[in-house]
C-alpha cells in the first residue's frame, strides 16, 4: 500500500473531490443535502477521510466528537464514529482508517472512540472490522444494534445507549418520518416512504432534527438520522423499496 494516500477533506476539497456516497449523482438532493450538511460539520471538527490510490478511491471514514455526533449514544470524550467503508476487503484498508480515527483521538486526549453497529443491515457498519482491532461490545439496543467501544483506559465508564426506545415510538401515532442528512440516501429512503404511503392515502408528517439535543431526545433507534414510525411502532430505519412500505403499512392499516 505505498501509494496509498489518507486524505483528509475539507470545504474546498469536498467541492473538488466529493464525498463517496452517490458521487455518481453530484446533482441529486441526497448528495447535495450531504454536501451541505459536511460543511456545516466540518466547522464543528468533523473529519471525513478518503484511502486513495492514483486517484481511484478505495475507503473512506467519517468521524467526529461525541458531542456533535449522529449517533444516539452517550459518550461524552469521545470520538463516534458514523461510517466506514472499503472497497476491498483483506487489504488492510479499513484497518488504516481506524488508527487514523484512533490517532486523531488520542491526539484530541479523548478516551477513545466508539461505533454503533448493526449486523442486519448495510447502512450501518459490520462489527466484525472493529473485533478484529481490538474493540469490545460495551451495549446493545433493540433492532440488533450494539455499541463497540475501543478506551484508552480500561477503569473509564463505558459508553452507553439511552434505554427508553419503546417510549420513545409511542409518542408517535402518526405516520412519521425523523431525519437528518448525514447519510444521501435519507432523501431517496424518504421519497420511497412518500410514494408508498400516497398509494395507500396515508397521511405523512416529516421531522427534520436540527440538533443533537433534539436528537438524543425523540431517535427511536442509536442510528439517529432515519426512522419512520406508525401507530406507536418502528417501521424501519433504513430504506425500504415502494413495495416494501406498502408491505409494512398494510400489516398496520
Amino acid at each position: 500500500m505505498c501509494n496509498v494516500q489518507l486524505v483528509e477533506l475539507n470545504n474546498d476539497m469536498l467541492e473538488g473531490i466529493g464525498s463517496y456516497c452517490l458521487r455518481s449523482k453530484k446533482k441529486s438532493a441526497g448528495y447535495m443535502n450531504k454536501s451541505s450538511w459536511l460543511n456545516d460539520r466540518f466547522e464543528e471538527g468533523l473529519k471525513y477521510v478518503q484511502l486513495i490510490e492514483n486517484q481511484k478511491q478505495l475507503g473512506f471514514i467519517e468521524y467526529t466528537e461525541a458531542e456533535f455526533s449522529s449517533r444516539v449514544v452517550h459518550a461524552d470524550g469521545y470520538l463516534v464514529i458514523h461510517c466506514l467503508w472499503v472497497s476491498e476487503v483483506g487489504k488492510g484498508y479499513g484497518t488504516q482508517l481506524i488508527n487514523k480515527c484512533l490517532d486523531d483521538a488520542r491526539k484530541l486526549s479523548k478516551k477513545g472512540v466508539v461505533v454503533v453497529t448493526n449486523s442486519k443491515t448495510s447502512w450501518a457498519p459490520s462489527k466484525d472490522i472493529f473485533l478484529n482491532n481490538h474493540f469490545a461490545v460495551v451495549d446493545t439496543a433493540p433492532y440488533d444494534f450494539e455499541l463497540l467501544a475501543y478506551k484508552f483506559n480500561n477503569e473509564t465508564v463505558n459508553p452507553y445507549f439511552p434505554h427508553d426506545w419503546s417510549e420513545r415510538t409511542k409518542k408517535f401515532n402518526n405516520l412519521t418520518i425523523l431525519r437528518s442528512f448525514q447519510c444521501p440516501y435519507v432523501e431517496i429512503a424518504t421519497e420511497n416512504m412518500m410514494a408508498g404511503a400516497n398509494k395507500l392515502g396515508i397521511d405523512l408528517d416529516i421531522i427534520d432534527i436540527k440538533n443533537r439535543q433534539e436528537l438524543m431526545a425523540i431517535s427511536p433507534t442509536p442510528y439517529g438520522i432515519f426512522s419512520v414510525i406508525f401507530k406507536g411502532q418502528l417501521i424501519t430505519f433504513h430504506r425500504l423499496t415502494v413495495h416494501s412500505v406498502v408491505k409494512k403499512l398494510k400489516e398496520l392499516m
